[in-house]
């Protein structure tokens, strides 16, 4: 594997895709297969969500979040750290919703590092001490819980009670009725997988509280500036997640866009991102992250073999069956990925494609690479 990572801003290699051992014709059939299947959600993000994309009525379903309307579809497929292939608006910040719940595991893996979490097994509620860890459902909730969206975490958060995303159920096809939202008695603590974005927000609160500083600004200094990123990207939350930490007002980010806010980012920033996961954390010559949690982040849940440390995996090929089974992926609404393929050496960047034609961009993209 090429130790090759690009500079800062415009200064990343491309290289022909016949010299990085890819078909070109590949390589371009990948690409406008993308740009041909586009997402289906309205550009106007927040009409969308207002239109009821996530099914939850008013006040529930409310946005408390900045929005911004999406662009076009747009990408880039890198092979050992060079763009190989590259469409669409990159350099331009997009919401992408769930992909910033892999970005609070990268957040977690530097607090590990530091010392600030000596254990991933260890309660949260022993390091934070604001209220959300006393009620008995939640006093045994771990760190690694949260991690792998098994904490059965109960409660109301900035006003959106977890029940809001009980029996969420994110296979169902558009328009197929869901019991999401409706009474589930909750189990213990680790016994359960649920998809649910209160839990991940209460995560993201930990952490600020852990860190004492905002999470962009953490971000920015150890991983954004260190590997490149543009100052374009921004990390929100929500109109009423400011809280109080160290005597300082401090807003509470959103490990998603479910009620607006996350991550805003380009798909160039995203991609480098992807190439530091796929290095194993290093950077050129910088540890940036530790490999061992990189190793942790691609372990499966035991409760769900497709998920690891808020990153997916494809070890039963359920979210990608033309990608090889090593895969790891960010994924959010849009669709929104960063697919990372260590065997291939390959990181791609793949934004507003409909979901469902997913697979058909990789199965183009592993044609060309084989």
């Amino acid at each position: 594997m090429t130790d090759y990572v690009p500079g800062p801003g415009d200064a990343w290699e491309r290289i022909d895709p016949a010299a990085a051992g890819a078909d070109p014709a590949g390589i371009q059939a990948a690409v406008d297969y993308a740009i041909a299947h586009e997402s289906t959600m309205n550009r106007d993000i927040a009409a969308a969500l207002d239109a009821g994309h996530f099914s939850e009525p008013p006040p529930l379903g409310d946005i408390i979040g900045p929005t911004a309307p999406r662009a076009d579809p747009s990408g880039l497929i890198l092979r050992g750290g060079r763009i190989v292939a590259e469409w669409g608006p990159t350099g331009r910040a997009d919401m992408t919703f769930s992909v910033t719940k892999s970005y609070l595991s990268i957040m977690t893996g530097l607090a590990v590092a530091d010392g600030l979490i000596p254990d991933v097994d260890g309660r949260v509620g022993d390091l934070v001490d604001d209220g959300g860890f006393d009620a008995p459902q939640n006093r045994s909730i771990t760190w690694k819980h949260f991690l792998t969206n098994t904490s059965e975490w109960e409660g109301t958060l900035f006003g959106k009670p977890d029940l809001i995303d009980r029996n969420r159920e994110l296979s169902l096809p558009p328009g197929t009725p869901s019991k999401k939202g409706t009474h589930r008695d909750l189990q213990a603590p680790g016994a359960y997988w649920e998809y649910n974005d209160v839990r991940v927000n209460r995560l993201s609160l930990s952490l600020l509280r852990v860190f004492g500083r905002p999470l962009p600004a953490v971000l920015k200094q150890r991983i954004m500036d260190p590997i490149g990123a543009s100052d374009d990207w921004s990390w929100n939350g929500y109109i009423n997640s400011w809280v109080e930490v160290g005597g300082q007002p401090m807003c509470s980010v959103s490990g998603g866009a479910h009620w607006g806010g996350g991550l805003f980012i380009s798909a160039r920033d995203q991609a480098r991102v992807g190439l530091l996961m796929q290095r194993r954390g290093q950077w050129g010559g910088q540890r940036i992250l530790p490999e061992a949690w990189v190793d942790a982040c691609t372990t499966p849940c035991p409760l769900n073999p497709s998920y690891g440390l808020l990153w997916w995996l494809n070890g039963d090929g359920r979210h990608c069956p033309s990608a090889p089974r090593s895969s790891v992926f960010a994924m959010g609404v849009g669709s929104n990925v960063i697919w990372i393929e260590p065997t291939l050496d390959l990181v791609a960047v793949v934004r507003w494609i409909d979901k469902p034609h997913l697979d058909g961009f990789a199965k183009r993209v592993v044609e060309a690479l084989t």
